[in-house]
């Protein structure tokens, strides 16, 4: 579990104006069938299911999940990449929505954010290059999104669900800053990304 040791916004961060009332609770899920990134403002953490069969993985994965999600006043997930060829992209989707049915049935607001949304909002762009011009991918991509939640937030993700805790800490990120509570500075080009996100309704979530 990844944790700053003081309150955020991370040091040496320019400091924002605080919404009016207390900061809301939103936690950043990247869910997966293996290894789930959690988040909140200051921590990161992850789900890691060995279950022998699919099944008991649902059952480890929506357990660890649920264990960070009830006191939840708003949950950003990451949704799918379409584009993606993945063998397991049935069971995945499955996944996806059991967590998102158990955040409906006990009433907790959420949201579903694009990969590529989340990216903007880290970086400024879907499609970060490296310094030869050529688009990043694998863990390069991956890699650069983990280091931009080091320099903007000062969180730093170790360990084998480094990614997974990353990307989750975005999303957290986008939903805080959606509600009035940004937990840094970020520039034009990359709040865009909050523009086209589906926002469930605000006076949902600030009234919980």
């Amino acid at each position: 579990m990844t944790q700053l040791a003081i309150d955020t916004p991370a040091a040496g961060m320019p400091t924002l104006p605080a919404a009016a009332g207390a900061a809301p609770r939103v936690i950043g899920l990247d869910v997966a069938m293996g290894t789930t990134g959690i988040a909140g403002a200051g921590w990161t953490d992850h789900v890691r299911a060995k279950g022998q069969s699919q099944h008991s993985r649902f059952e480890q994965q929506l357990t660890g999940i649920g264990d960070h999600i009830r006191h939840a006043d708003l949950v950003v997930i990451e949704g799918a990449a379409y584009a993606k060829n993945n063998q397991g992209a049935d069971a995945l989707a499955g996944m996806r929505w059991m967590v998102r049915h158990d955040l409906w049935r006990r009433r907790i607001p959420y949201v579903v954010v694009t990969p590529h949304q989340r990216m903007i909002y880290a970086v400024g762009t879907a499609a970060p290059k490296d310094t030869d011009g050529k688009r990043l991918r694998g863990d390069a991509l991956k890699g650069a999104l983990r280091d931009a939640v080091t320099e903007t937030y000062g969180i730093h993700t170790e360990g084998v669900a480094r990614y997974d805790e990353a990307d989750a800490y975005v999303l957290m990120a986008m939903g805080a800053h959606w509600l009035g509570w940004p937990l840094a500075v970020v520039g034009d080009d990359r709040r865009r990304a909050l523009d086209s996100v589906r926002w469930p309704d605000r006076a949902t979530v600030v009234t919980r």
